[in-house]
């Protein structure tokens, strides 16, 4: 065997080695985008249900939720002022959600039922004045998405989710 052929095998091996290195270098990259796309939608999960506990586990913070949701006016100012914190809190767990989805990191299905949800909660009444009082506290894409979802035919919350208002 000569050089010129010893060099060209050499080349063929290195080409294909090459090759090889890129595929294995491509299901790892897919491999990584799949792990952190489930960690970001484990995430949003998280976000909101963080939000969220503390009104299941204190009755007098889901009630002001509750109640605030559908009738600011039956709360005290300062009841006033902790629902608005809640409200806050939850639209920006929304926020974030809605910025995974954008940028490719939350399942369409997954994004789906998160943005049905929204839809029902940014048009309770309570939630809807905040919204009108507070807006530049988000950033312009969520403004723009929220002020464009169309308000579902019959909105349904913790506070109205039976169909019925619960005494407060």
């Amino acid at each position: 065997m000569n050089w010129e052929a010893i060099s060209a095998v050499s080349q063929l091996v290195g080409s294909i080695a090459v090759v090889f290195s890129v595929l294995y270098l491509g299901i790892q990259v897919h491999r990584s985008t799949r792990v952190a796309r489930l960690a970001t939608q484990d995430a949003a999960a998280t976000a909101l249900r963080d939000v969220t506990k503390p009104l299941m586990e204190n009755a007098e913070l889901e009630r002001l939720w509750r109640v605030g949701l559908e009738d600011l006016n039956a709360l005290s100012a300062q009841d006033q002022a902790r629902f608005f914190h809640a409200a806050y809190q939850f639209l920006k767990a929304f926020e974030t959600i809605h910025f995974h989805y954008v940028y490719g990191l939350m399942d369409r299905q997954l994004w789906e039922g998160w943005r049905g949800l929204l839809r029902h909660y940014v048009a309770a009444p309570g939630i809807a004045h905040y919204w009108k009082l507070r807006p530049e506290v988000f950033s312009e894409r969520f403004r723009k998405f929220v002020d464009g979802l169309e308000p579902p035919a019959k909105q349904r919350t913790v506070g109205t989710l039976l169909g019925q208002e619960r005494d407060s």
